[in-house]
């Protein structure tokens, strides 16, 4: 249930999925403020945490200029944000280099590549599940020894008519636009969702309760903090009901929230609150509305999802 005001209200119905026991377990949701020690922390390559969902790896890192985050093997394309307006980095890879300053999406193409810090900075990266070396990492792996049934498994997206590339976004060089939810680009496997900042705390009766079908969401928080209020359903089995959840967290700080969960996230800091929303695979819903995809000229839908 969105509030009318929400850009969210007006969209498509997704088309049901193949259907789930009803007794299939719903995950809990996770948390992480990366204020645990690190996975990998070294003077060339800074302190480095992991965490992930069913079909996605985050890495956060904090680096000091001239830290080198470098990946000599790398088999499918992966992501870099870039959360914070002095971040400056450069970038090479087998599809050339670039230098990029301020808040970022780049994606990076197959093969070895190397981001160099220019300034102290926190770099996140999104990798697919298949990265089996990062995934080892991952502070909740024992979380995914088995998938999760109720998390429709991934499925990368068309590939780029142009092929790989090393690719920039820029989304503080996008103007809000009414009607259009925040900042959005899609990869073969993820979507990225810069939520518009907001100044202070969000009001209590402008809330948006909403759960998915299928697609775990997770929620990035960059500055500020937030409430996540989040309600599982009742399955048959009494066994697996849970209490409902009212986690605040500060930032920077990842929330994964499993699907079929009621949830919705209230900032709740004084001064800048800030997300950014994640998903694997991308979301055909938001890629059906005309205009919100910011990238879709480079990475096509599948043909069964259409524009409106």
């Amino acid at each position: 249930m969105y509030d009318p005001t929400d850009p969210r209200s007006t969209l498509p119905t997704a088309a049901p999925r193949a259907a789930v026991a009803a007794d299939a377990p719903v995950a809990a949701p996770w948390y992480h403020e990366f204020d645990d020690a690190p996975a990998t922390e070294d003077a060339s390559s800074g302190a480095t945490w992991v965490v992930r969902g069913q079909n996605f790896l985050l890495t956060l890192s904090r680096l000091v200029a001239g830290q080198v985050l470098e990946r000599a093997v790398q088999e499918h394309e992966y992501a870099v944000l870039l959360t914070a307006p002095d971040a400056h980095v450069a970038v090479e890879s087998a599809d050339g280099a670039r230098d990029v300053r301020g808040r970022a999406l780049i994606v990076v193409p197959p093969g070895p590549s190397r981001l160099t810090v220019r300034t102290g900075t926190q770099v996140v990266r999104l990798f697919d599940h298949r990265t089996a070396d990062i995934a080892a990492l991952a502070a909740n792996a024992a979380d995914y020894a088995e998938p999760h049934a109720r998390v429709a498994p991934l499925v990368p997206w068309p590939a780029p008519a142009d092929g790989d590339r090393l690719r920039v976004y820029l989304p503080d060089e996008v103007p809000a636009e009414a009607g259009r939810f925040g900042r959005i680009y899609r990869t073969r496997s993820f979507m990225v969702n810069f939520l518009d900042p907001t100044d202070g705390p969000r009001a209590r009766n402008k809330l948006s309760p909403h759960h998915h079908d299928d697609f775990q969401q997770c929620s990035l928080a960059v500055a500020g903090r937030f409430e996540h209020h989040i309600r599982t359903p009742w399955t048959t089995d009494m066994d697996q009901w849970r209490p409902d959840e009212h986690r605040e967290v500060a930032s920077p700080s990842v929330a994964v929230i499993p699907p079929p969960t009621v949830h919705t996230t209230r900032a709740c800091g004084e001064g800048a609150n800030e997300l950014i929303d994640i998903f694997s695979p991308p979301r055909a819903d938001f890629s059906a509305r005309e205009g919100w995809v910011l990238n879709a000229a480079d990475y096509p839908a599948p043909e069964e999802t259409h524009t409106s």
